[in-house]
């Protein structure tokens, strides 16, 4: 069986007819979809040439954006006029597939999946040169940037929807990413709000030469890998980025296997992500270590099932294994197939493959619409 083509099945399988992308179809609380979850995926499609799936997640994004905005509207009055804000006031991080929002309980004031639709937007358009969509979608494009400008400094949960009162690096790279990507194709408009956010990453964000997880820490985490690859934050080569992953390596990846999302992570006994395994090979694709990135990649494949799907992490060293049966118990196995894992995988099979050809679209510091 080949992964590659099954990867492409899975989420062609679990896209619904309104364009969302469902995160994992045997798994409950994630059977919704995710605009961070969704901009990865419908990336990843774009580079396998599915450029109509991703162009219908994006249209549905752009659909369930519109339907909101009066929240937008609400919130942004109530900040300028200091009212109290309410947890009900913010867009939401998940929505069912129809676009709406899920009545269930969550941790839902996430700002990351917005950056993160943002530049994937950037990215299909690159892509596929359908420059038309950004003026179909001019109305959530700008929606989403009034959001994003008004609350970037705002706590708010990271993007394993956890710490909801700390300022994560990892969210102020999205929102820097996504900013970053749409204004190439708004030159007349100021952006102000990108270099305020490197600045203040380079601030407050860094210790002892290397991003932390959030402000206030000195650990790392592993989704810091996103501040390069792919949002550019810092360069792949950049000395304070080779420092985060010296330390991403040292702490959270096992040299047999993958990476833990950080330190003292106890979700379902804190296992081995593949996604991130394949988020740091694709790391390091960009800087032309392909040798450790397909070591990387055979892992990934490695933890497929008989039908080919990709669990969200395994358990194979465990950070806390007396909490795995805890979470077994609240919410049933790990998720699987996970979407998001498929895609991540999908993304670095073709950075391994194509010899830098995904790290080529990475570089939207050079392209200029």
């Amino acid at each position: 069986m080949s992964l590659y083509r099954q990867s492409i099945q899975v989420i062609l399988q679990n896209q619904a007819d309104s364009g969302a992308y469902m995160a994992s179809p045997n798994f409950p609380p994630y059977a919704y979809c995710w605009l961070r979850d969704g901009s990865f995926i419908a990336y990843a499609m774009n580079l396998v040439g599915q450029h109509d799936s991703a162009g219908r997640f994006l249209s549905w994004v752009d659909e369930t954006i519109r339907r909101y905005a009066w929240k937008v509207d609400r919130l942004l009055m109530k900040i300028e006029e200091e009212e109290p804000i309410e947890e009900s006031d913010y867009l939401h991080t998940r929505y069912t597939l129809e676009g709406e929002e899920a009545d269930a309980r969550w941790w839902n004031f996430q700002l990351d999946g917005y950056g993160a639709w943002l530049w994937g937007l950037a990215q299909h358009v690159r892509m596929t040169r359908d420059w038309r969509l950004l003026d179909e979608l001019k109305s959530s494009i700008d929606i989403t940037l009034r959001y994003l400008r008004g609350l970037w400094m705002v706590p708010n949960y990271d993007c394993w929807e956890e710490n909801g009162d700390k300022v994560h690096i990892s969210t102020l790279a999205a929102i820097y990413g996504g900013l970053e990507a749409i204004s190439a194709f708004q030159p007349q408009e100021p952006f102000a709000e990108i270099e305020d956010i490197k600045d203040f990453v380079l601030q407050k964000g860094v210790k002892t030469g290397h991003l932390v997880k959030y402000i206030g820490t000195d650990i790392v985490d592993a989704s810091l890998l996103s501040a390069s690859t792919p949002f550019r934050l810092l360069q792949p080569d950049d000395q304070i980025m080779q420092a985060t992953v010296a330390h991403i390596e040292a702490d959270l990846h096992c040299s047999d296997g993958g990476v833990h999302r950080y330190l003292g992570d106890t979700y379902y006994g804190g296992g081995e992500w593949t996604l991130l395994a394949a988020w740091l090979g694709w790391y390091y694709a960009e800087v032309g270590e392909y040798e450790r990135a397909r070591k990387l990649l055979a892992w990934v494949e490695a933890q497929a099932d008989d039908r080919g799907n990709l669990p969200e992490q395994v358990s194979d060293h465990l950070l806390a294994p007396n909490r795995y049966s805890e979470w077994e118990a609240r919410w049933g196995p790990v998720a699987k197939p996970l979407l998001w894992s498929h895609a991540l995988y999908l993304i670095l099979h073709q950075a391994v493959q194509g010899a830098g050809e995904v790290c080529r679209w990475n570089r939207l510091y050079d392209w200029k619409a």
